[in-house]
């Protein structure tokens, strides 16, 4: 009995050995860009040590089945040794993947990285190939280390037993031990992420957690995986967001000479407010300011979301982003949602959607075609060359000039465009170079193509009866500017175009999901189906606040200041002013609303 004893501890401790090893190799992969200590790293170990310990009694659960059943015959060797390599090549992955993934998004390895899986040649347009043989080789070289390191250290040489009943008493009683480990103890907490936060300091909060739970447990929670959240009872969530959405404009200011104005929308690829004048850098997009000042500029209007496919809904459909769930990816639910598409082609509008990247990706065909749009053109309706002028597709100035050129040639009596850029991003492969900085110099990229493009529309007969909304699909974490920070979030909206009356400053605090229902009151069009786009216009929009929500926490700001909820963690993370909890009940209440709405699976933007 001793020498199986033996072995299971010798695997369940180098099991946690790995673990904290990895922990180490995550912090100092990243010293260059976050500031710990020695004693940070100590204490990073000590807080992981309980997601650690949970989490290597999983991986016993094999080794202590062929434990008991060795009482009666004799394991095969090859039968531990592919289990070794079968979590070695786990393990590595994971290792190796959440080390590498951390540097742009800033959260742990979970199964979101699988929808990636789905359009592969996407997920690889990010990264140089170079980049990508590097991790190969570390993903190798680190299987064979640790299948090595397995079958040297915990290859058991075991033989039957010619007495059963003590050792088999023995092992039975230990079952409740492991069930208790796994479970994390016999509260009523189970073992989660939010158990090794212990740091104001997100990264070294993210680098307690163990990659490998990290997965496992988010593996039900995926990007098209509707979850519950139940903060409040119905009638407290109901008073909490009391006033907040309103679906009917009243009297609301016009900024407009037409209501039946040609629509052209522009959806910037991250070009979060920190990359302009809002975040003290002009010189990097000079034509966006320039028209911020020569159209209606929308001063204090901040994303729903963190990624293109939650950006694209919340501002086409109104809809609120959520944590963990992209509706894009859901068709049964994002079908059914409401557009600006679909409300101006009930009126009469042609309606068209460009982007230079895959439009099958993360399932925006089906959102887009569901939603309204008649007809769209990408990657695939370019010759070959175009489509390799970037690592994601057709780069953003022959995007444009086919948007352009579709422009000029449209005789369609009212249409709407809207244009999804895709250059400022990973890996900023742009043909110009004016700025240094490559991630800087992206953007100036885009800024440039825009102004080309808008100085072309001008020399057009349509541009009096025209109207170009811009603004971004979300913020880029860049520079310790991150989810944790106001300017994360904040986003410039510009309106421009002969349909524009004169220049203004709007200064209502809203979010890009209101452009919806504001646009539609412009344009005097019913917006009654989008029941969270606000018209902040109109005179019954009085609680001016901003809703933002990010992996697995969300996001507030309004007159009194900002304040970010780790919902893994259960507590703020970030604030600034003096009504911190008030905001993140508030937050957690339109989380709640939304959530239930999206539930409803007959009609997911019926109010209820």
């Amino acid at each position: 009995m001793k020498c199986r004893v033996s072995y299971l501890l010798r695997f369940y401790l180098l099991t946690m050995l790995l673990f904290m090893a990895a922990k180490w190799v995550f912090m100092f992969a990243y010293h260059g860009e976050y500031a710990f200590t020695m004693r940070d790293v100590s204490e990073v170990t000590l807080h992981g040590l309980s997601l650690d310990l949970s989490t290597a009694l999983y991986f016993l659960i094999l080794p202590f089945l062929l434990a008991i059943i060795s009482f009666w015959v004799s394991i095969a060797k090859w039968v531990y040794y592919a289990y070794y390599v079968l979590i070695a090549v786990a393990f590595a992955l994971a290792f190796v993947a959440d080390t590498s993934l951390y540097a742009f998004w800033e959260f742990k390895l979970d199964a979101s990285c699988l929808q990636y899986l789905e359009s592969p040649t996407e997920a690889m347009a990010s990264v140089t190939t170079g980049y990508l043989a590097v991790r190969v080789v570390l993903f190798l070289v680190l299987t064979f280390l640790l299948s090595f390191l397995y079958i040297k250290v915990c290859t058991p040489r075991l033989s039957p037993l010619t007495s059963h009943l003590l050792p088999l008493t023995f092992y039975l009683l230990l079952i409740p031990l492991i069930v208790i480990g796994i479970r994390g103890g016999l509260g009523e907490s189970t073992t989660n992420i939010g158990q090794v936060y212990y740091s104001q300091n997100q990264f070294l909060n993210h680098s307690a957690v163990n990659p490998v739970f990290s997965f496992l447990s988010s593996l039900g929670k995926s990007g098209d995986y509707i979850v519950d959240y139940h903060f409040y009872t119905d009638d407290e969530c109901q008073r909490l967001t009391e006033g907040i959405f309103s679906t009917v404009s009243e009297d609301p200011d016009s900024l407009l000479n037409t209501t039946r104005p040609n629509v052209v929308i522009i959806l910037m690829e991250s070009c979060g407010g920190q990359f302009t004048e809002i975040g003290g850098h002009p010189e990097i997009t000079p034509r966006l300011n320039q028209l911020s000042r020569e159209g209606i500029y929308f001063t204090e209007c901040y994303a729903n979301a963190w990624r293109t496919d939650r950006g694209t809904v919340s501002a086409l459909s109104g809809y609120p982003a959520f944590p963990l769930t992209s509706v894009m990816k859901i068709p049964e639910k994002s079908r059914k949602l409401p557009s600006i598409a679909s409300s101006l082609a009930a009126e009469g509008y042609t309606t068209s959607f460009f982007h230079g990247g895959d439009i099958n990706f993360t399932n925006m065909r089906s959102y887009l075609l569901s939603t309204g749009y008649q007809r769209l053109t990408w990657k695939a309706d370019y010759s070959l060359h175009d489509q390799t002028t970037a690592q994601w597709g057709v780069r953003d100035d022959l995007m444009f000039a086919s948007l352009l050129h579709d422009i000029a040639n449209d005789r369609s009596p009212h249409w709407m465009k809207t244009l999804l850029t895709l250059s400022s991003h990973e890996p900023w492969d742009v043909p110009d170079k004016v700025l240094d900085d490559e991630v800087y110099n992206s953007f100036h990229y885009l800024d440039r193509c825009i102004g080309d493009f808008i100085d072309s529309l001008r020399q057009l007969p349509v541009w009096q009866n025209l109207l170009v909304v811009m603004l971004p699909d979300h913020g880029l974490r860049y520079k310790g500017i991150g989810e944790t920070t106001r300017l994360y979030n904040h986003i410039p909206m510009i309106w421009v175009g002969g349909a524009v009356c004169s220049p203004r400053r709007i200064e209502q605090v809203c979010n890009q999901s209101d452009l919806a229902a504001t646009l539609l009151g412009q344009l005097h069009i019913d917006h009654s189906h989008y029941p969270f786009s606000r018209d902040v216009l109109s005179r019954n929009y009085r609680r001016q606040l901003a809703y933002h929500s990010f992996n697995n926490g969300v996001a507030l700001f309004d007159s009194t200041g900002f304040a970010a909820f780790d919902l893994d963690a259960n507590r703020i993370i970030a604030h600034e002013g003096p009504n911190a909890q008030e905001q993140l009940q508030l937050a957690r209440a339109i989380l709640q609303l939304t959530a239930k709405d999206l539930k409803n699976t007959g009609n997911p933007h019926k109010k209820q």
